[in-house]
């Protein structure tokens, strides 16, 4: 490394995040700027480990080290061009990625390990400043016509290399606009959509065609049933969620046609069945899935509505869920005004810091503290919704639960109530944040007669292909809900493996390799 005594020398440094009485004001991200001194110094901080198991941490594989030493050295162009190389959307990881990077960086063992993730986005920036990010033209076309369904970072990282391949591709968006959970389920505070949407022109520029308010699927009512062992119907709650809040005029394209139309079909739907509470009083006005909540309020801010049919000024609101979803629902409301916000959660408060359960250079379970949570709400661990309760007017009026009791027995973990735990929480609004069960069975996996695993998710072999020809899948929709840097590794893993099944070889690079997928 350019200064192997860096580590010694200086403290992990992050950039500031706005005053919360600021922040609160608008809709900006939180983070102040980080100059490029600050980002050099972080940068010098990446020690000569000999193994570096940050490439492990990322499924990318980024070259961590390399451009650590480059920003260290001031050759910010060097590093964009390593960064990009294995990384389509570094800019958006850079915001969005939880960094298990830097929970496996080796100086994390002893210390504070390097700021991966903040260096990684200064790199991204000064690309983008610099006007070294430009469309890459593949050097001649292969004839071949690619459609990916779904544009979340899987489907646009899927379609971008496919299309730097040669391959015509065209993307299939069921929503308004594309991007998928990136435009409508990330808050403007976590990332601005002008992120988005200078990316989304590089595409275009790339000549893939992004089509939206086009679903992909027969009508329900024409659907044969998705194949898991036995045949199976539609999950609770799955037509309700993100699935549901389309655009209106949206138009539906058979995907047999596609597959008539196309050369390769490849799934990038992501895991959007919302997972329900099935409760007393789930049908009661004002208890609504976190992403029916998120979606209007980017729409405002996109200036898509003036005014979010579901708005948390002045009123009490319960979210049910600890994730990062739920810190979204949470740094939400507390934008349009909310009166009280309380976020639930059946686990137990994690540790500060990493136990011996979870020894480096694995993902610790520790207690995690978002910029939402910094501005106010409580938080309960180690409860369970019992009920919602009516306000006597066909609306939620109170949240009953009770504290429960973690215990494992035999493998099995069970949440036993704890004696005397009840409670009762007064809420107007009632938000459910508690994860995703796997991609919509109706659509194309009906209709396609897809296989699923025994997680509910589309079956895939190590190629990414599914049990139908020339049909792949990536991303959530394979996965299962899951970070965004796996969404673009599995996208570009599988752009290789399309590429090769169309020509017969491929030099698109693939981050996981064969066999990665279905042992996941």
């Amino acid at each position: 490394m350019g200064k192997p005594t860096g580590f010694m020398e200086h403290g992990r440094e992050l950039p500031r995040r706005r005053p919360v009485p600021v922040r609160l004001r608008d809709w900006k991200e939180v983070y102040e700027p980080f100059d490029g001194a600050a980002a050099r110094t972080q940068g010098a901080r990446c020690m000569d480990c000999g193994i570096p198991f940050c490439h492990d941490g990322c499924p990318l594989g980024n070259l961590i080290p390399e451009w650590n030493d480059l920003v260290y050295r001031d050759d910010w162009h060097d590093a964009g061009e390593r960064l990009h190389a294995t990384n389509n959307f570094p800019e958006m990881t850079g915001k969005l990625c939880p960094a298990p990077c830097e929970a496996a960086c080796v100086l994390g063992i002893t210390t504070d390990p390097v700021t991966i993730e903040r260096i990684e986005l200064e790199i991204a920036e000064r690309a983008w400043a610099e006007g070294w990010v430009t469309p890459h033209a593949p050097s001649a076309p292969t004839g071949k016509r690619v459609a990916v369904v779904g544009s979340g970072p899987s489907g646009l990282a899927c379609a971008q290399q496919l299309a730097r391949a040669g391959h015509a591709v065209t993307v299939f968006e069921r929503a308004e606009r594309p991007g998928g959970l990136l435009r409508y389920g990330i808050p403007e505070f976590k990332m601005e959509k002008h992120v988005l949407d200078r990316r989304l022109a590089q595409l275009r520029e790339e000549g893939v065609e992004l089509l939206c308010s086009t679903s992909v699927g027969v009508a329900p009512g024409e659907q044969r049933r998705a194949r898991h062992g036995e045949q199976q119907g539609l999950e609770p709650g799955e037509q309700r969620g993100v699935g549901a809040a389309c655009a209106p005029d949206v138009r539906t394209v058979a995907a047999r046609q596609l597959l008539r139309d196309y050369d390769a079909l490849v799934l990038a739907t992501g895991s959007t069945v919302p997972r329900d509470l099935q409760v007393p009083g789930r049908d009661l006005s004002g208890v609504h899935y976190a992403l029916e909540y998120l979606k209007p309020a980017n729409l405002v801010q996109e200036g898509v509505l003036e005014r979010s049919p579901i708005d948390a000024h002045g009123r009490h609101v319960v979210i049910v869920g600890g994730g990062d979803t739920g810190a979204d629902c949470l740094g939400t409301a507390h934008r349009q005004g909310a009166a009280s916000v309380v976020q639930l959660e059946i686990l137990p408060e994690p540790p500060r810091d990493r136990g011996d359960d979870h020894p480096w250079p694995v993902w610790p379970v520790i207690l995690r503290t978002s910029a939402a949570h910094e501005e106010g709400g409580a938080r309960r661990w180690s409860v369970s919704p019992g009920a919602l309760v009516d306000d006597g007017a066909g609306r939620v009026g109170a949240l009953r639960g009770h504290e429960v009791r973690l215990t494992t027995e035999g493998g099995r973990t069970t949440f036993e109530p704890v004696a005397g735990g009840e409670f009762e929480i007064r809420c107007d609004l009632v938000l459910l944040a508690m994860g995703f069960t796997g991609p919509e069975r109706k659509g194309v996996v009906a209709e396609l007669d897809l296989d699923l695993d025994a997680r509910g998710t589309v079956a895939v072999g190590p190629d990414w292909s599914t049990n139908a020809d020339g049909v792949f899948a990536c991303g959530d929709a394979a996965r299962g809900q899951s970070l965004v840097v796996w969404a673009i590794a599995e996208g570009r893993s599988a752009a290789a493996s399309v590429d090769r099944w169309l020509v017969g070889a491929s030099a698109l690079p693939a981050p996981l390799a064969p066999g990665q997928a279905a042992m996941r």
